[in-house]
């Protein structure tokens, strides 16, 4: 699929966060804080039936009480419920999503991708920590630490060496364009990557950390 919809998933208009909570140390807390401390200048709104407010913003019961299309969803919620989040989002017109829910088995992850495709919805996961874009503020991930703005594009499949590098790059000062924690990478994968980073303005270099590649000939031709 390639690059298609993928400026939807590091450059969107407005962003939901599904599964945004306050409870402090959770995932859904956590990707909230970070994206409301990030500069995103887009609407932001969260979705948990839990509550009406977060941090001063509306917080809707359900993706269908939502006033508007959300162009990236950031879903937090458990693997049994990110299938039919995505059919509901891709339906109405969302292009992206990070899907930062762990534990989805091979039949999830082939329903997620049944009701995604249809509507070309590009997912980043599961299973990841999600993506940093500092230029636009953009902090959709559960990282403890926000990345510093730069012109190196940083893709891994390791969510410990994400953590790692984000701390080692933070005290030697150096910044990124982009920061992808690719998870299970089951549609958003390096092939993917390499050809959207290549003709992004602000990347003038990329690093990977590759521990398998599942399609090497999509590899290869973007890696050329």
């Amino acid at each position: 699929m390639s690059v298609r919809n993928l400026d939807s998933l590091f450059d969107p208009a407005s962003v939901a966060v599904i599964g945004a909570s306050e409870r402090t140390g959770s995932v859904g807390a956590t990707v909230w804080r970070n994206l409301n401390r990030g500069g995103f200048r887009g609407p932001l709104v969260a979705v948990n039936p839990k509550y009406t407010v977060l941090d001063g913003r509306p917080c809707f019961a359900r993706v269908a009480d939502l006033p508007g299309i959300p162009e990236l969803a950031v879903i937090c919620t458990p693997a049994h419920t990110v299938s039919g989040l995505v059919a509901e989002l891709a339906a109405r017109g969302t292009r992206a999503a990070v899907v930062l829910s762990a534990g989805l088995t091979s039949e999830h992850k082939q329903a997620m991708l049944a009701a995604a495709r249809p509507h070309v919805l590009r997912i980043l996961g599961p299973n990841c920590i999600g993506l940093l874009a500092p230029h636009v503020g953009l902090n959709a991930s559960f990282a403890h630490i926000d990345a510093r703005p730069g012109e190196l594009a940083f893709v891994s499949q390791s969510g410990a060496l994400v953590t790692a590098m984000l701390d080692w790059a933070d005290a030697q000062g150096i910044g990124f364009s982009h920061f992808v924690s690719l998870g299970e990478h089951a549609d958003v994968d390096f092939g993917d990557m390499l050809d959207y980073l290549a003709t992004d303005a602000a990347t003038r270099a990329i690093l990977l950390y590759v521990e398998s590649i599942e399609s090497p000939r999509k590899f290869m031709s973007a890696a050329r």
